[in-house]
């Protein structure tokens, strides 16, 4: 019996070390190999300089509305570079590895760059704030501008007397369809008259000078560029308060189903960490610096 038994323990041991040995040459999971098949791919691999998954190979392609308004771009030529939004879209193309020879502009209307649908552009720059209802249809990337609403009144206006945001509940105000400009009117200030609404910020000022309007909304640095260098007899009321606790925020605009999306948002956040987005707010935006609040 004890002979019997010493074979079967000496011939059990050879089985496990031969299983064993088996298992350690046989081909083990390639953990790259395996996040790959998954989708999940290394960040910094993915995002390669110059080397993403574009709408067109090699190049990278950017929207925005025409007219290309200042101060936002020069000229209504956002491929000249400059212009705020012009430069930060030239910025987050070098950060992914894309020359200024390599980016191409396409002309899309502001409400349809974050209307449901394909796009057919990378991503989109034109003053749209990032909400929640807008997340919906579209993916953001990090904002690139931390934006305050503005009132903009001709100086003979009784709008332009306003403190406050009571006193706007009577006067007649106007803004363009699908910002957040006229969704402060509709929801902060509540007016006793419905809000006119204009297809295009351009129709609105026509309005504006024409007296069809007693006040129009806009964001603030586009406030300053109006009554500065377009409608002079207009000067800038005051600005909103932040409404919640994060600041209004511009951000690129993207395909919902973009997978460019964190390496556009990593772009935006190495701009700002590194100060380049602060260098060209200071060039670009620098007269839109102050406006009384209000409350």
């Amino acid at each position: 019996m004890h002979l019997v038994n010493r074979s079967l323990v000496t011939a059990l041991c050879s089985a496990l070390a031969l299983g064993a040995a088996l298992t350690g040459c046989s081909p083990q999971p390639d953990d790259k190999a395996s996040d790959k098949a998954s989708g999940k791919q290394d960040t910094a691999e993915s995002c390669a300089p110059g080397g993403l998954d574009t709408e067109a190979a090699g190049k990278l392609t950017v929207g925005t509305d025409k007219p290309a308004y200042a101060p936002w771009f020069a000229d209504d030529e956002p491929s000249n570079g400059k212009g705020f939004e012009s430069a930060v879209a030239y910025a987050v193309a070098e950060q992914l590895g894309y020359g200024r020879d390599a980016v191409v502009w396409q002309t899309v209307p502001f409400n349809t760059s974050f209307a449901p649908g394909a796009k057919k552009f990378d991503f989109d720059i034109n003053q749209v704030s990032i909400s929640e209802s807008r997340k919906k249809a579209v993916a953001f990337s990090s904002g690139y501008y931390d934006v305050r609403q503005a009132v903009v009144a001709l100086k003979s206006s009784k709008a332009a007397r306003a403190t406050s945001v009571a006193d706007l509940k009577g006067v007649k105000l106007g803004a363009q369809v699908g910002t957040t400009s006229l969704d402060f009117i509709n929801d902060l200030v509540k007016p006793t008259q419905s809000a006119a609404v204009y297809q295009k910020n351009d129709f609105a000022k026509s309005a504006l000078k024409s007296g069809q309007v007693d006040a129009i909304v806009v964001d603030l640095p586009t406030a300053f560029y109006i009554t500065g260098a377009e409608v002079p007899e207009a000067e800038v009321v005051g600005q909103f308060p932040n409404s919640g606790d994060k600041p209004e925020q511009f951000g690129l605009v993207l395909d919902k189903e973009s997978a460019l999306t964190s390496c556009v948002s990593g772009a935006v956040d190495a701009l700002r960490k590194d100060g380049t987005l602060a260098a060209l707010e200071k060039k670009w935006l620098s007269d839109a610096v102050d406006a009384p609040v209000l409350k």
